[in-house]
């Protein structure tokens, strides 16, 4: 199946970004973005969560597309706050768009400081109408500018997560709960820490479930 993964160079604001691309027979395919964790901690779009997310959109027939943001990797520019990281993901959905106008559906993805920009490119883009953020930070991001959040998704942790206390997670709960119109699933992975350490096939399982569910609907 490897072998259908494409290596790519997509045009981005800081000069080429490199990614990953595996395209989908099925003509009116759903795409999704998944997007790394943080480049300063050693995350790029070869983690091992981001490729178990981007294998489970594939094998359900998704076009999908992962990115090194800029400066990681082969791609050009530098770290950029997450403004500049914005921007290349971004960049990215316009690719991977292009590639595939005639989509049914457009999710996008992503991995602890991954799930941040995610969020932050499903306010700005309409399109999008699913997402699965793994791992969110609530207590170092600010996940306040998701209200309202514009479309429903899942949003999973690990029930052992050591980088964020339980409260956040429960508070970003109860404030996208509230919402009408639109349905934000938690699902936690017992035992599991941030990086889902000997926990990934129960996190690859969860996902999986939810797309199949989700896609069902179309």
């Amino acid at each position: 199946m490897d072998n259908k993964i494409l290596e790519i160079f997509i045009p981005g604001p800081a000069g080429r970004l490199e990614a990953k691309y595996y395209k989908s027979k099925k003509s009116t395919s759903p795409i999704a973005l998944v997007l790394q964790p943080h480049p300063q901690y050693g995350g790029t779009m070869n983690n091992k969560v981001v490729v178990e997310t981007f294998h489970a959109f594939m094998e359900n027939d998704f076009s999908v597309c992962r990115v090194n943001f800029r400066g990681v990797g082969k791609s050009d520019g530098e770290f950029d706050n997450g403004q500049g990281e914005l921007a290349d993901a971004a960049a990215a959905l316009d690719w991977l768009e292009r590639e595939n106008f005639d989509n049914s559906q457009c999710w996008v993805s992503g991995f602890s400081f991954g799930s941040l920009i995610a969020m932050q490119l499903l306010m700005r883009r309409p399109e999008i109408n699913r997402f699965i953020a793994i791992s969110p930070q609530p207590n170092v991001y600010d996940f306040s500018f998701l209200s309202p959040c514009p479309s429903s998704g899942l949003m999973v942790y690990g029930k052992k997560d050591e980088l964020v206390p339980l409260e956040f997670i429960k508070d970003l709960d109860n404030k996208l709960s509230a919402q009408k119109g639109i349905k934000v699933e938690f699902e936690s992975i017992p035992g599991a820490n941030h990086f889902f350490t000997k926990s990934e096939s129960e996190l690859t399982e969860t996902i999986i479930k939810y797309i199949k569910k989700e896609t069902a609907l179309y």
